[in-house]
């Protein structure tokens, strides 16, 4: 089922949690709709005069997500008190297009057969479509950003900027265990964070809010965006297949160090590390050598410590949208946080 065809209480549901869910309450159908707006936007830039790679772009975008940062942005919009989220509707689409263009050539980068419980653009266009797809969706996202001023456009070049770097940083650690704590979050921040929190200070800008709002918003985006990510790397280990709509251990098998990995890896001791450094160094992984890295990990307090740590980056959210005007979508926002570290999808 296409992402656009799924409900979305059906999406919240899956992504954050029943909890989650039914405090939404009567939010739902007014963020439906917002939502929808959003995916027209994006769907009327996505044709083009070949219709090849208008099949593989339209692919990537129906292949399913959670819609987090559209759904973040319609929210927060909301918060600062629009009674219409139109004035927004373009610039979420350009973030949800980097968002879906960065995916597609990071699954090209990895050589990635499947994206949410479907072939993956590369693997069922191959893969000279997949990296044409990618920039076309970059090219597009730009299209839309054009609407807004130059400080907004600027914001989301820098945006792209910090991704790619996040990019390199990540390719230059892979298989190397010994990487900082600090290194790890420099690149979760720049291949997720940033993101975030770049769409959602453009929406305080759209709004017309103060300098101290705008500033609250980025720390939300970037402290939730942290947080999703953590929580991503433990649902690569711990959990489950059919949910995720990919298989388990995918940073096991690419050699990408994830906080989990360097907590493991640095609370082991004697052969049980050189064990786990010698599988984790390995470019081509068998099923029971992957096993191997996941119960060496669960000899380990790394998946608590990690846990932990969602749960701190959540709070540091939670604490940054004080500047904003209480009330439901704001309380929404504080949800959305505390639910990234509990989701299963």
């Amino acid at each position: 089922m296409a992402a656009q065809d799924v409900p979305l209480e059906v999406l919240v549901s899956r992504a954050f949690g029943e909890e989650a869910f039914f405090e939404l309450g009567g939010l739902l159908p007014e963020l439906a709709e917002d939502l929808s707006g959003i995916e027209d936007r994006l769907k009327s830039v996505l044709p083009s005069d070949y219709p090849p790679l208008t099949e593989a772009v339209l692919y990537a975008c129906t292949t399913g997500g959670k819609r987090l940062r559209p759904l973040l942005m319609a929210a927060a919009h909301r918060a600062l008190g629009a009674t219409s989220t139109r004035p927004v509707h373009s610039l979420a689409a350009a973030f949800q297009l980097i968002h879906t263009a960065s995916l597609i050539h990071d699954d090209v980068i990895d050589h990635a057969d499947q994206r949410r419980g479907r072939p993956s653009v590369l693997r069922a266009f191959g893969l000279p479509s997949a990296i044409v797809a990618g920039d076309y969706l970059y090219v597009r996202a730009f299209e839309l950003a054009s609407e807004y001023p130059q400080a907004i456009i600027l914001r989301c070049g820098e945006a792209c900027a910090n991704l790619a770097e996040g990019e390199v940083l990540q390719e230059s650690g892979r298989f190397d265990l010994t990487i900082s704590r600090d290194q790890y979050l420099r690149i979760v921040t720049r291949k997720t964070a940033t993101i975030v929190s770049a769409a959602l200070a453009c929406v305080g800008d759209i709004a017309g809010s103060t300098a101290a709002v705008v500033e609250a918003l980025a720390a939300y985006g970037r402290a939730v965006g942290i947080a999703f990510q953590l929580r991503d790397d433990l649902l690569d280990a711990y959990g489950e297949p059919d949910l995720l709509g990919k298989p388990l251990y995918a940073d096991f098998r690419e050699g990408n160090p994830t906080l989990l990995s360097i907590e493991a890896y640095q609370h082991l001791q004697g052969r049980a590390k050189l064990e786990y450094e010698r599988l984790f160094a390995r470019h081509e992984k068998r099923p029971r050598e992957l096993l191997k890295l996941r119960t060496l990990t669960d000899q380990t307090p790394a998946p608590g410590l990690v846990e932990a740590e969602g749960r701190l980056w959540a709070a540091t959210a939670i604490r940054a949208l004080a500047p904003l005007p209480p009330g439901p979508y704001r309380s929404l926002l504080e949800r959305l946080a505390h639910a990234a570290t509990t989701r299963r999808y």
